[in-house]
């Protein structure tokens, strides 16, 4: 894989390492734009030949974001998702649209192969979590259990030839929100691909989809951080092209109930939020299109079994690679899948290093 630039997971910077312009070829120019939308701010990089291309290629892919968000809500009541979760246990299959398919079927591919510790029918008790988060009481057992009844990767028939969905229980609700911010970001580097923008970063809230690498440079840099301060340099730096990279955990996304922290994440089989304070990062690269999916349902799923089962899930898939950061009773750990090691992580130290050099 080649090696070229600088972004920094979960909070960016991007740093670019260049290396002489020739003056007769000059490089495209470099263009950041911002746009909020699936209930973060999509920061978007890309290399254009000029401002009108870069306006342009932006405005297309920003419209398609707003696209997703009308499909893929689960807070807009009247998303094409919600729509199916309200089908739920009526007996009726539902035609999907294209988009919805292409996320929901790897959704369940995902829950398959994890055996549940991705599953897109968490919604239940993912809305009782936001509701004991905003009123600052626990849910109690009875409503999780109640809960619980809705959830099951095995209650939704998926029919390829009439591209429909059938929620087989009452009180189903879908929730993708583990998923559809990577989807996001692959659905952006195509859009921009097909305008002839060909060297771009999408950051959705920390979670990184990149295309290939800027102009005279070895690719995108990107930091993965630890659990330290927001603002403190990453442990590790990788350099990506055509890949994702995707964090999840606690370590920014938690809050606190009868003095117990918990992550935003719920294993879907106890319907609890997680208390495992961790950091988990995915890797994805070169899967046609889908880097930013996977990246995104994989450290989802991986946060949920645990760094052991968890490494031992990424070992066993192609061009994926895992670092983890926990903290246990203060004392930290970290663990990481095989093939991180052959991405040729640098450190801290040798990036800033690199920095030095004239």
């Amino acid at each position: 894989m080649k090696r070229r630039g600088l972004c920094i997971v979960p909070i960016l910077a991007v740093v670019v390492f260049a290396r002489a312009q020739n003056p007769t070829n000059p490089a495209p120019k470099r263009f950041r734009f911002q746009h909020h939308q699936m209930g973060t701010t999509f920061t978007l990089l890309l290399y254009a030949q000029d401002e009108t291309q870069a306006v342009n290629a932006s405005a297309q892919a920003f419209a398609r974001l707003d696209q997703l968000n009308a499909i893929l809500s689960d807070y807009d009541s009247k998303s094409e998702l919600n729509l199916l979760s309200y089908s739920a246990g009526q007996d009726q299959p539902v035609p999907v649209s294209p988009t919805l398919w292409n996320v929901l079927q790897p959704s369940l591919e995902l829950s398959r192969q994890s055996k549940g510790a991705f599953d897109p029918t968490v919604g239940p008790v993912v809305t009782l979590w936001r509701l004991a988060r905003s009123s600052g009481m626990m849910p109690t057992p009875e409503a999780i259990a109640a809960a619980q009844k809705g959830i099951g990767y095995d209650k939704i028939v998926l029919d390829s030839s009439a591209r429909t969905a059938l929620l087989t229980t009452p009180n189903m609700k879908l929730d993708l929100g583990g998923i559809a911010k990577g989807y996001a970001g692959d659905e952006v580097l195509r859009i921009l691909g097909k305008l002839g923008v060909c060297s771009a970063l999408v950051n959705a809230g920390g979670d990184i989809t990149v295309s290939a690498a800027p102009p005279d440079r070895d690719g995108w840099r990107i930091g993965i951080g630890a659990l330290e301060a927001a603002t403190a340099p990453p442990a590790y730096y990788v350099v990506l092209e055509h890949a994702a990279v995707a964090t999840s955990g606690d370590a920014w996304q938690y809050f606190e109930l009868d003095g117990q922290r918990f992550s935003h994440l719920v294993d879907p089989k106890t319907g609890v939020g997680l208390t495992d304070h961790s950091s988990v990062t995915v890797i994805v690269w070169d899967q046609d299109g889908r880097n930013g999916l996977l990246a995104d349902g994989l450290a989802s799923a991986i946060s949920v079994m645990g760094p052991e089962a968890g490494i031992a899930f990424a070992d066993q898939r192609n061009k994926t690679a895992t670092f983890i950061v926990r903290r246990p009773q203060d004392q930290t750990e970290t663990y990481h899948s095989r093939s991180f090691l052959e991405l040729k992580p640098l450190s801290r130290e040798q990036v800033e290093a690199l920095q030095r050099t004239p």
